[in-house]
């Protein structure tokens, strides 16, 4: 796209999915100056109605038929339930847009791969959102290992355990938590690593007696010798009366160590390498969708994708090993401790929530930070 060198022009984007994480694109894209949000696409009548109240500029639509028929249109953000965005994927191919999409890129293995079929052969860009690449954190961390402070790369290990979703909250599109969450740490583990997984072993725990496990355990390698260990689970103390949680990163070289914590509104590093201590603290920056969206209107103003971008190759991999972790724990082991009565008081505790973990607010506008 050609500009002139003191006039912006603002990149025409449609959001497709006004729920809670077409809401968050909606302000980052707001905020940032450099998109013209043309249309806003839901088929909840509640949500097209907040959307004309939010976004008054917007052409707020039930179908995206417009959306794909507008040549004006270059990016289009898909942003509602994972069965739809194979069809949407391929509609946008096919009318020349480029793609910012949620994850996972469709329902099942067999669509995502469809999905990353049909993008490598366009030329159009796409990505998808794995937000952990763009947290400065993750970033300054990276920085650091490269740099040779902690020597050569040994053990990872990743924990994300909160009170969040529970079964039957309305993401099963998504899989199980270990699916619907834990794909970002089976992503990140691989980013760190720059290496494909080996071998692993699967640990799951069938709280509440629900069908599904919904906490597992995973160790085992890369195939460059680096060990790895993810956590993952939406099971931290549902019913406690003062709720916390416990997200870390753990980095073992041959000769120093980084870890990371946080608190959703903080996050701490701490780096001990071989030449220099440091502690870092900085605000924690919730799902990084405003680096996303700056990294992608960047790409599509100079008609190249920038490097920093995840791919749809890369969600659909981090996709097919949390499927093949979780599918692993079914294999061993299961117990089942608790009952559903007492999933069914989380249930209701969640329901009438007003600040907590996860919680689906739906057709309102939520605070920028939201728990994942």
């Amino acid at each position: 796209m050609k500009t002139h060198p003191f006039v912006q022009t603002k990149i025409k984007v449609a959001i497709i999915g006004f729920g809670r994480m077409g809401k968050f694109y909606w302000e980052a894209m707001r905020k940032s100056g450099q998109w013209d949000i043309a249309y806003i696409c839901d088929v909840d009548p509640e949500a097209r109605l907040l959307a004309r109240q939010m976004s008054p500029e917007s052409r707020v639509v039930d179908n995206n038929r417009p959306i794909f028929e507008d040549e004006s249109v270059q990016v289009v953000g898909l942003f509602s339930l994972a069965n739809f965005r194979l069809e949407h994927i391929e509609r946008a191919i096919r009318s020349g847009k480029h793609i910012i999409a949620e994850k996972p890129i469709a329902d099942t293995m067999e669509r995502e791969w469809r999905a990353v079929e049909l993008a490598e052969r366009s030329d159009r860009i796409s990505t998808v959102n794995l937000y952990l690449r763009n947290s400065w954190y993750h970033n300054q961390i990276k920085t650091y290992i490269r740099q040779g402070e902690i020597g050569e790369l040994a053990i990872l290990r990743v924990c994300h355990m909160t009170p969040g979703l529970v079964p039957g909250e309305g993401h099963e599109a998504e899989g199980p938590a270990f699916h619907d969450c834990g794909m970002h740490y089976v992503d990140i583990a691989r980013w760190y690593a720059e290496s494909e997984y080996k071998t692993w072993h699967a640990q799951g725990m069938r709280m509440w007696n629900y069908k599904d496990p919904w906490w597992v355990q995973c160790h085992g390698t890369f195939q460059n010798g680096v060990v790895f260990d993810i956590t993952q689970g939406f099971v931290y103390g549902q019913l406690s009366k003062t709720q916390t949680h416990n997200s870390y990163i753990d980095i073992i070289g041959t000769k120093g160590i980084v870890r990371m914590t946080h608190d959703f509104k903080t996050a701490v590093v701490d780096l001990h390498g071989v030449s220099q201590t440091l502690n870092v603290e900085k605000p924690f920056g919730g799902k990084n969708i405003d680096t996303l969206c700056r990294l992608f209107a960047h790409s599509v103003e100079t008609g190249r994708r920038h490097p920093q971008l995840p791919t749809f190759r890369d969600s659909a991999i981090a996709s097919q090993y949390a499927w093949d972790f979780f599918d692993n724990s079914l294999t061993h082991d299961l117990p089942a401790i608790g009952n559903l009565d007492t999933l069914e008081q989380i249930r209701e505790r969640r329901r009438t929530m007003q600040n907590g973990y996860g919680l689906l607010h739906h057709n309102k506008i939520e605070p920028h930070i939201i728990h994942p």
